[in-house]
């Protein structure tokens, strides 16, 4: 899809709007990064926004959260437990730093849906999975869209806090974190 060069300037790019933003990124800084001259930039791209419309395409850049990731058999703990580890898998900490970069005011507009479409993708499945665990009676609620953003923004906080502070929050490993939340969370929504 994209020639070597091309690939060190998306990669150089991403990578430098994770440690410095967007606006603070230059293209000589990029340039810099990916050894080549500034000029090439521009051969490959228009510009900064091109590169980054570019990048989030890749796989390396983009979580590609899918329904169909995730899996489950009624079994509530098992199910979310399975869930919690697809999000993690998926939505790491270099993900979770990448989209806090493309957030800028002056990039917003051409990542917001990008970005969004991972969460929308999460609590979609968490909806659908609630609404039939509630129709078979196995779970008590009068809110699924609260319980499923509840859920969401759990698996998130967790990715957030290792992507903003490693262990230093918290020492607790995602497997760890994943059964010990998964079952207070259980024991809470349980008839």
């Amino acid at each position: 899809m994209f020639d070597e060069t091309q690939n060190k300037i998306l990669n150089s790019t991403m990578m430098l709007i994770m440690e410095k933003g967007y606006t603070a990124t230059t293209t000589k800084d990029i340039a810099r990064k990916a050894g080549i001259n500034e000029c090439t930039i521009f051969r490959k791209f228009k510009g900064k926004k091109e590169i980054v419309a570019a990048a989030m395409s890749l796989p390396e850049w983009n979580p590609n959260l899918k329904e169909s990731d995730f899996v489950y058999t009624g079994e509530l703990v098992k199910d979310l437990c399975s869930f919690a580890e697809v999000y993690s898998q998926k939505v790491t900490p270099k993900m979770v730093k990448i989209s806090l970069g493309l957030r800028s005011p002056d990039l917003y507009e051409i990542t917001k849906d990008g970005i969004r479409e991972i969460p929308d993708t999460f609590k979609k499945v968490l909806i659908k999975y609630f609404s039939e665990m509630q129709q078979q009676n196995k779970i008590q609620t009068d809110n699924i869209e609260s319980l499923a953003v509840s859920f969401l923004a759990m698996n998130f906080g967790y990715v957030f806090f290792k992507a903003s502070f490693g262990d230093e929050l918290t020492e607790l490993q995602t497997k760890e974190y994943i059964e010990s939340s998964v079952c207070h969370f259980v024991n809470g929504i349980c008839k």
